[in-house]
């Protein structure tokens, strides 16, 4: 285990809670900039971004790896691929039915993200 990854404060990215006031009353701390960046990163690619949104958009709350593929213009692979990195990063839950694998968002960390992005209007002034 290296030094990093051990001086990490343990920052539970499923609370429900807000990690820290949004980024706009106060400087992110390295520590937690550490343990988010990663959801941010992935978040990042356009392909992982629509993802992303078709998974927390859908209907029963989970999206078939079956429905994500045609919609759009890339191979199998590489769709897994970005699910991979999204599910990598703690946005996604994934669970094998059969052949398929059903994919849900995990809200508590899009809320932690969301939090921290949070602008109020007299911030901007």
């Amino acid at each position: 285990m290296s030094k990093q990854a051990a001086s990490l404060p343990v920052i539970d990215r499923a609370a429900d809670t807000p990690c820290c006031p949004p980024l706009a009353q106060r400087r992110v701390p390295a520590e937690t900039a550490a343990v988010l960046a990663p959801a941010f990163k992935a978040l990042g690619d356009p392909v992982r971004l629509q993802l992303m949104s078709m998974i927390a958009s859908a209907e029963g709350g989970e999206a078939c790896v079956c429905d994500l593929t045609p919609a759009f213009d890339l191979t199998g692979p590489t769709i897994s691929h970005h699910l991979k990195t999204l599910r990598e990063a703690g946005l996604v839950d994934a669970e094998r039915r059969g052949t398929w694998v059903y994919y849900r968002a995990r809200p508590a960390i899009l809320r932690q993200l969301a939090a921290l992005l949070t602008v109020e209007p007299a911030a901007l002034a």
